[in-house]
Order: structure tokens, then sequence, then C-alpha cells
């Protein structure tokens, strides 16, 4: 893992990692689409599920335009785009579901 380092931090110490490990998992057509019923990622320290959403469109193609209808769980709570990711983060993508 890479890390950076903080303004505050002491002179060669890697307090921050560069990267953080994500889990995510696909449901109901968003798993057909990606073949993958859930997969392991890094990204960025800092990121966000915007940003996560944005780089999954890049990585599967056939979810691009999709996510913008599917929620989105962090740790099994529903979130906005704007929540960070931290490591070892769970973020579920939950497509609209019909029923009757």
């Amino acid at each position: 893992m890479t890390y950076v380092m903080t303004p505050s931090a002491p002179r060669g110490c890697p307090c921050e990692p560069a990267h953080v490990s994500v889990e995510v998992l696909y449901f109901a057509v968003l798993r057909d689409l990606v073949g993958l019923d859930r997969e392991e990622l890094e990204v960025p320290n800092g990121s966000t599920i915007r940003g996560l959403a944005r780089d999954l469109e890049h990585r599967h193609p056939a979810l691009a335009g999709r996510l913008r209808i599917v929620r989105f769980a962090l740790d099994e709570t529903f979130v906005t785009e704007d929540t960070a990711l931290h490591d070892g983060a769970v973020v579920a993508l939950i497509p609209p579901v019909a029923g009757g």
C-alpha cells in the first residue's frame, strides 16, 4: 500500500494510506450486467460514492448511465453521493425493484 504525508505528520511518518480497500456488492440486474456479485477495489483515499460510481462506469461499461437510479448503501446504511469511503468499506449497489 502507498502512503501520503499529511501536513501535520512528523517527517518520515507514513500516516495516511494513498488508497483504501473497498468491497463492492452488486445485486439483481447490476450483478447480471457486471457478471460479478462482488469485487474488491483499491480507491484513492478521500474518494466518495460519486467518485466510486464514476470509476465503476469506466471499469464496467455496461453500467454507464445506469447508476443514476441506483441506491448506494455504505456498511448497510443508505448514503448520498457525497459520502466519503473508508478502508474496509462495504458498498452495496441496489437497483430499483418492481413488484406486485
